[in-house]
């Protein structure tokens, strides 16, 4: 399954009723990976306030380098975002740890979910 396909279908999972459709925007061949989750309600309306962005790189050196994941809002960069590497934690724009927000839970879910499936194919 490709990248996009793949992360796509764990959105609509991890944040039903919300259907997604994903943009690959970064460029093929650099070391991260930046994806663009853009939302529909179940009618197909679009959501963009509900659109995130997902960044995948990998941190660390040799055996301790591991995959990350940050899951932002793309519309809103007031809202908290989640990085999510052996375990997870919700910053503000300023990079301070803060508590997670009230519609948090599917986004961790979706973190959680991703890092598992992609641990192995990046």
């Amino acid at each position: 399954m490709e990248l996009t396909q793949l992360v796509a279908a764990a959105a609509d999972l991890c944040r039903k009723p919300l259907r997604h459709g994903v943009v690959l925007s970064s460029e093929p061949g650099e070391p991260d990976c930046c994806l663009r989750l853009e939302a529909r309600s179940p009618d197909g309306e679009r959501l963009a306030a509900e659109d995130l962005q997902l960044e995948i790189f990998r941190s660390g050196s040799g055996a301790n380098r591991s995959l990350h994941l940050i899951l932002a809002w793309l519309l809103d960069d007031t809202r908290p975002m989640l990085w999510q590497g052996n375990h997870g934690v919700w910053m503000d724009a300023a990079g301070n740890r803060c508590d997670r927000p009230a519609d948090g839970v599917p986004l961790e879910a979706l973190a959680r979910r991703l890092r598992a499936l992609l641990v192995d194919l990046r």
